[in-house]
């Protein structure tokens, strides 16, 4: 088992590169059984999720070729059907994206109920209202959901929340639909229109992606297509709250400012220096810095998927913060173990209140999810002394070469089998 090894207290300093989002890739690697051709994915991150879809489409029948290190060439046009099952799909989420593409491609799939980190309820209820509203049939039988449909008909479908899975699947599953599909309440994360992007250079007719209502008009036949994956936003805010921890000075490389103004925006009031420089945001920052209040929202509100992160910052603010999760429940279980490390929080429900203390000390810690894991990585760049952090799978989920990018930045950090 993989451990992550920190001696803390050193200031990061330099320049890190943002790799591709995570978010998107994780579903335009799916989508593209809709080519039923072949299709260039550039700017791809090195994680297992992106690992563990290749491999799924491989054995679906799919030829894949990888052209570089982040780039992968992939012809789906020997897919005839599809069926992920248990093995394949036990550790991911993503993997629900295969209904939607399938659906609409073959008008039938099969997939194991999805796995992936477990960090509260996350239904697929919206997803199914969506593919039965276009005129499939779903069952769920023995943990395996079967979608079936003899046709596919446009549809106008609500969203009774705002779900960045349930839009990008039905998004998916209406591309090849006939007539026009409308997804009211729609999520306008950038990966929603990161996909929409691709889905279209595949020849799908898809507008209004990045707002509340979608419009897609169904067509007969998709194509392959180049396509390059947006900067992942979560992993520059990782990387900017790091630089914040320790009182570095980082410029954080290939993002678009725009998708982190929410933590540009607290990491600021907090008193931390960012500038804007073209691609990239330079990040300065120097201790005591002032405790904040953080409430995740969906796009453009502060992400759920940084909060995390930004608790171990909040541990050693001045003052007192408050930190209200609204998307996910069970996105709290790394208190206890910055609580190992001397932080001083109380949650209650889905809200935290964290006093900020003088400094963490390094322990022997656990993620118990992907965003968790980042949280104690930032910790452990805080903290006296040495910090060992178990579960390391998480983190590689969705976090690409971190301790190398953190050693490069001035980082004291390794990692042992």
């Amino acid at each position: 088992m993989e451990k992550l090894i920190i001696q803390g207290g050193k200031k990061l300093k330099g320049k890190v590169d943002i790799n591709g989002f995570k978010n998107a890739a994780v579903a335009i690697l799916p989508a593209t059984v809709l080519a039923g051709d072949t299709c260039v994915i550039e700017n791809l991150p090195c994680i297992s999720d992106v690992n563990i879809l290749s491999q799924i489409l491989g054995n679906l029948g799919a030829t894949i070729e990888k052209r570089d290190v982040n780039t992968l060439q992939i012809n789906t046009k020997s897919i005839d059907s599809c069926f992920v099952d248990y093995e394949m799909a036990k550790d991911l989420r993503a993997s629900y994206y295969f209904l939607g593409a399938a659906l609409a491609r073959f008008k039938k799939a099969r997939v194991i109920y999805p796995g992936g980190c477990h960090i509260g309820s996350r239904p697929i209820d919206q997803h199914i209202k969506g593919f039965e509203a276009l005129g499939a049939q779903v069952e769920i039988e023995h943990g395996i959901i079967s979608v079936e449909a003899e046709r596919l008909i446009g549809a106008e479908i609500y969203m009774d929340v705002v779900s960045v899975g349930a839009t990008i699947n039905v998004m998916m599953a209406a591309t090849m639909a006939e007539g026009v599909t409308i997804i009211e309440n729609a999520a306008k994360e950038p990966h929603v229109v990161d996909v929409a992007n691709f889905l279209n250079c595949m020849g799908s007719k898809i507008r209004g992606a990045g707002t509340d209502t979608i419009k897609i008009q169904g067509v007969d036949k998709m194509k392959g297509c180049q396509h390059a994956v947006i900067p992942d936003q979560i992993e520059a805010g990782t990387y900017m709250i790091a630089a914040a921890a320790t009182g570095g000075d980082v410029i954080v490389n290939n993002v678009i400012p725009k998708h982190l103004e929410a933590v540009t925006a607290k990491l600021r009031e907090m008193g931390v220096k960012i500038t804007e420089e073209g691609d990239a945001l330079h990040v300065v920052a120097s201790h005591p810095l002032k405790n904040v209040n953080i409430k995740t929202l969906v796009y453009p509100g502060f992400p759920t998927d940084l909060q995390q992160p930004m608790s171990s910052l909040l541990t050693v603010a001045k003052g007192t913060g408050i930190v209200t999760e609204t998307i996910f429940e069970g996105r709290f279980k790394h208190v206890d173990e910055l609580k190992r490390m001397g932080a001083n929080m109380k949650v209650e429900g889905r809200v935290a209140v964290v006093e900020g203390v003088e400094g963490l000390m390094g322990a022997k810690v656990a993620a118990s999810d992907l965003r968790a894991g980042a949280a104690l990585v930032v910790a452990g760049l805080i903290a006296e002394g040495e910090t060992e952090i178990e579960n390391v799978h998480y983190i590689k989920r969705g976090y690409d070469r971190i301790y190398e990018k953190l050693q490069n930045l001035g980082a004291e950090i390794r990692k042992i089998d």
